[in-house]
């Protein structure tokens, strides 16, 4: 099956998280929107093969597709009951989900199937990356380890609710506290969690990342793959390959790939006179009134 995402006249409000890459390969969750897309057709049995209609000077990276079977919105983290919904679709025939528009069946021919899927979630703000991040991180967890069995967890560990936590084979575990009573707890492969680390969920550690010593980590927080973190982190995303490995805070924050946070580094999140945020806009050009009374760093790839 041959699936073309579009960035759906988002590529803009997702700056400057998406100057290097599609709407759809943001890390929302445990995994990019892509990325759960293709996990979700493998489990209903479907192979993929995924293209991506986006910015024009980032089409020699992600190549685009002149026909396909399946022309989807790049700002929505799916579910099986979505991609069901999909795969039932007539050809010539839309999807459109609460109301807005997902997916095209091959060319339109305006017919229009709609369907309520109150689990899966519309991305349209930025913020909205780690504003609903809770829910795409359980999104992810219920894909990623249906029908498995985690791996045991060390007995070195203060563990509450650890029928919410989730270890992969390789990861390392010992001497940290694990809360998942405030949401599930997912810890990628040949992950490790040194000794004396806090972790609350809602939380996800990617593959072969690493949370150091005397970590201090809030939900919903998710660290991507590769990345080294330390010190004080809440509600925020790390894509991928990055570092904030000493101590510092950063809190409702967005991170690219391939940036570094050097030693103590802090980055507030809540203005001096408790009033809303305004971020930059790259649409605009200006800045403009968020309904957000928290909001940190926002920082695109290869940042340092």
């Amino acid at each position: 099956m041959t699936i073309q995402f579009t960035d759906n006249n988002k590529h803009l409000d997702f700056c400057p998280l998406t100057l290097t890459r599609p709407v759809c390969d943001l890390r929302f969750g445990i995994l990019t929107i892509q990325e759960t897309w293709r996990a979700l057709f493998e489990a209903a049995g479907k192979s993929v093969h995924c293209f991506y209609q986006t910015e024009s000077y980032l089409q020699e990276k992600y190549s685009n597709a002149e026909q396909v079977d399946l022309t989807i919105a790049g700002n929505y983290k799916p579910t099986a009951v979505t991609v069901n919904a999909l795969l039932a679709l007539q050809e010539g025939a839309s999807l459109f989900v609460n109301g807005k528009w997902l997916a095209t069946k091959g060319v339109d021919a305006g017919l229009s199937v709609d369907l309520d899927d109150h689990a899966a979630i519309w991305v349209e703000y930025i913020w909205d990356l780690f504003q609903q991040n809770a829910a795409a991180i359980q999104i992810d967890l219920d894909v990623l380890t249906s029908h498995r069995t985690s791996e045991s967890i060390s007995s070195t560990n203060q563990v509450i609710k650890p029928e919410n936590v989730f270890i992969e084979p390789g990861a390392k575990v010992e001497c940290a506290t694990l809360n998942a009573s405030t949401g599930p707890i997912y810890i990628g492969k040949d992950a490790e969690v040194m000794e004396g680390a806090l972790i609350r969920g809602p939380f996800a550690l990617g593959d072969h990342a690493t949370v150091k010593m005397g970590a201090k980590i809030y939900g919903p927080t998710t660290i991507g793959p590769e990345c080294k973190v330390g010190g004080e982190i809440s509600n925020s995303i790390l894509h991928g390959y990055s570092n904030k490995g000493h101590d510092g805070f950063i809190g409702n924050s967005l991170i690219g790939e391939w940036c570094n946070l050097g030693a103590d580094t802090n980055s507030s999140n809540l203005k001096n006179n408790y009033g809303l945020i305004k971020l930059y806009h790259y649409r605009s050009a200006t800045l403009e009134q968020t309904p957000l009374q928290f909001c940190g760093l926002i920082m695109g790839d290869h940042s340092k």
